[in-house]
């Protein structure tokens, strides 16, 4: 069994090995696991559990359960031993959640819940996990306590901390960053949400990272191209991301970023992967099968085809890829 630096080292240079991923999201961190078991393609997992749901709310042991098959699967390998090798014991690792719309369509607690606990039993202490978005009353409306201390996992906004002196840039972007990226910590986990978003299109992996900035809105224009690949091409998101798990509990298919309780349903899924573009590219799909089954037209025909995601991909950014062929997706 491999230890962690062989594994990171084993993954980086099968990275390196592919064009597809050589210079893409992951690979100053941990490359496509894909590539790692020697396909090309970017490999993104659906896991999905029809009784997560129940009138109780959601159980975080099923969810726990579904976070280790999904993690299994992304990798080829046991949960346990990809938690372990994805992460370090003194890793201060950040769950950048998702919680604009506040409750129903935020990254649920449970999954926050469940991700944590299996950061805390490969050795990682509580207070060195960071549940964190923009603001402390967007965590507030979406249903978590706000904490800053020694005893639990800390629980707070951008707003305690503020952002960067420094401004990062690439393409069209200039911004500044929050500082619980750039100071506190050392990896991230990408919790999005899946949902319909009415300027952008599309709402998940990539966009989920304008919360890390100060000046998110100015980057919504032109359907979010090419602001969004952009962002997200910024060295200090790149490097730090070692993982995605997308929230598709209750993803939404119109009217979005706010909570449109009309146009939810229940999928009882989560989504996993490292590849933010092959994500997004799935998720885009979602919704728009969603929207065909409910009557709705395409996001093209509506103005808001998420033309960033093939920005992301082009030549200039190689942050994943949007070609379907190239993405092995496996539903669980």
């Amino acid at each position: 069994m491999l230890d962690r630096r062989e594994f990171l080292n084993t993954t980086l240079t099968a990275g390196a090995a592919g064009a597809l991923h050589s210079t893409g999201l992951f690979a100053n961190t941990i490359a496509n696991p894909s590539v790692a078991n020697g396909s090309m393609k970017s490999r993104i997992v659906c896991a999905n559990q029809n009784e997560l749901l129940s009138k109780q709310g959601i159980s975080v042991q099923n969810l726990v359960q579904l976070l280790d098959s999904g993690i299994s699967k992304l990798y080829d390998l046991p949960a346990d031993d990809v938690w372990n090798q994805l992460f370090a014991k003194d890793d201060i690792v950040g769950l950048k959640v998702n919680c604009l719309a506040g409750r129903g369509l935020s990254t649920n607690i449970e999954l926050v819940e469940a991700i944590s606990l299996k950061l805390q039993k490969i050795g990682i202490p509580a207070n060195h996990i960071i549940v964190w978005d923009r603001h402390d009353r967007d965590l507030e409306r979406a249903g978590y306590k706000l904490y800053q201390g020694r005893r639990k996992v800390q629980c707070y906004g951008s707003n305690k901390t503020g952002f960067s002196r420094e401004l990062y840039e690439y393409g069209s972007v200039a911004s500044l960053i929050s500082l619980i990226l750039e100071q506190q910590c050392t990896a991230i986990i990408n919790i999005p949400i899946l949902k319909d978003h009415g300027i952008v299109g599309v709402s998940a992996a990539m966009k989920n990272n304008f919360g890390v900035i100060n000046n998110p809105n100015k980057y919504h224009d032109n359907v979010g191209d090419p602001y969004v690949a952009d962002v997200n091409m910024l060295p200090i998101i790149r490097n730090k991301t070692r993982l995605i798990i997308c929230d598709a509990i209750t993803p939404q298919y119109e009217g979005g970023p706010p909570y449109m309780p009309q146009w939810t349903w229940n999928m009882n899924s989560l989504v996993l992967g490292t590849d933010p573009v092959a994500m997004d590219t799935f998720a885009w799909d979602v919704i728009e099968q969603k929207r065909r089954e409910k009557g709705f037209p395409t996001l093209k025909e509506v103005g808001r085809e998420p033309i960033y995601i093939q920005t992301a991909a082009d030549e200039n950014h190689k942050l994943g890829t949007n070609n379907m062929n190239n993405i092995e997706l496996i539903q669980l």
